[in-house]
């Protein structure tokens, strides 16, 4: 049984501005479930060492024993850098963050990843603001972990607070795109982007906006059932 109240920390990038109002927007009608956030510091978002020196565990498990100080029934990572650092970089840092806490946790990625399953998804459609190499490393990780890169675009954004920047509109036409040239699913993976908009207008196929699936991954690592939040759309109606 779901408990009573849940209370979900999340991780958040310190440049991001739209990850807390879209969560609180998700949250809005589930007075129950609240989410507290800590920020660690990201800045930008390439492939060299000093921006991928920015997901170190260090900082990671400093912030996350913060929100442990508020006794939040699970901890996410509501960042994507698993999806171009790899499964394997997020699993490690899950691990990390429970030894450490004693507390459940998770990530925008691996939620993603449990989703596309849940759905039985096979070709993945991919809407991001990430430059080029970014979006390559993120569709060769979900090659390696089974699925059929469909049509992507991107924005070629290094970011990462340039990427709110974006209007919603736009977005939403980057994905009525994707979902044109056809897919089973598409994926708006950052948690820094305005897709809410595109999810709910975008209907040819599932649209999974990351600051959604980080929420809807956040519920379950708690032991909270998705559909206690019917905001989250297809997510709420996925176990």
């Amino acid at each position: 049984m779901s408990p009573p109240g849940v209370r979900l920390g999340m991780l958040t990038p310190s440049s991001n501005t739209v990850l807390e109002p879209a969560t609180a927007a998700l949250l809005a009608g589930t007075p129950d479930i609240t989410a507290h956030f800590q920020r660690l510091r990201v800045l930008s978002i390439t492939l060299d060492g000093g921006s991928t020196g920015q997901f170190d565990a260090a900082p990671m498990l400093a912030a996350a024993g913060m929100l442990a100080d508020a006794k939040v029934h699970a901890i996410c990572w509501n960042g994507t850098s698993g999806s171009w650092l790899g499964l394997e970089a997020d699993r490690a840092l899950c691990a990390a963050i429970t030894d450490a806490t004693g507390i459940p946790a998770t990530t925008a990625t691996l939620a993603l990843h449990d989703a596309l399953r849940a759905l039985a998804a096979r070709r993945i459609g991919l809407v991001t603001p990430y430059l080029g190499s970014v979006q390559a490393a993120i569709l060769a990780n979900l090659a390696a972990a089974g699925y059929e890169p469909g049509p992507e675009r991107h924005l070629e954004d290094p970011g990462n607070y340039s990427f709110a920047e974006h209007p919603d509109d736009l977005v939403a036409r980057l994905t009525a795109e994707v979902a044109a040239e056809g897919c089973d699913a598409i994926a708006i993976h950052c948690t820094n982007f305005r897709g809410l908009r595109a999810a709910a207008e975008v209907t040819a196929v599932p649209v999974l906006d990351s600051v959604a699936v980080a929420l809807w991954g956040a519920l379950r690592a708690a032991g909270a059932a998705p559909a206690r939040v019917p905001a989250l759309g297809v997510l709420a109606r996925l176990d």
